[in-house]
């Protein structure tokens, strides 16, 4: 019997959507201690503001904030710490190498449990003007507009 493949979100960088076209999009763990995961199954995660650098050919996340866990006691480690990201070398060379090109980043997208392990989704992005976040509002608006008539007409019918 195969095990059935479970994830479940803690968090979203739903700004990073917003500021952000997201180019390509990489899966990776993260190096954490036992109290921090214990706080991530309570869902005490934020992702504002958060960012990914590579430093001698390793991904390190910076300013995710990960709430201390009630019960860590002296186990408790800052919860701004720096957390390396466990990724495959042929996949940082690649982000390196993209992030080497003018207006691109690396972000972090979301965090979620995939299997018992803890998971961030990362993205190469590239930075919307201002016209670009206007444009993508436009479209948002459009695509609710149209299914709230879509919805209405049905209801009608």
């Amino acid at each position: 019997m195969a095990k059935e493949k479970t994830k479940r979100l803690i968090a979203q960088n739903k700004k990073a959507y917003h500021d952000y076209f997201i180019e390509e999009t990489f899966q990776a763990g993260i190096a954490l201690t036992g109290t921090e995961v214990k706080s991530l199954r309570q869902g005490k995660c934020s992702l504002k503001e958060s960012f990914i650098r590579i430093e001698n050919m390793e991904a390190l996340l910076y300013s995710m904030h990960i709430s201390p866990y009630e019960q860590g006691n002296v186990f408790n480690k800052n919860p701004l710490r720096t957390r390396k990201l466990l990724l495959h070398k042929s996949q940082i060379r690649k982000i390196f190498s993209a992030i080497q090109a003018t207006g691109y980043t690396v972000v972090p997208l979301k965090v979620y449990f995939d299997r018992g392990l803890v998971k961030v989704d990362i993205g190469v992005a590239k930075g919307k003007k201002l016209y670009d976040k206007r444009q993508t509002i436009a479209k948002n608006d459009q695509r609710r507009q149209a299914e709230k008539d879509f919805k209405i007409r049905n209801l009608t019918l």
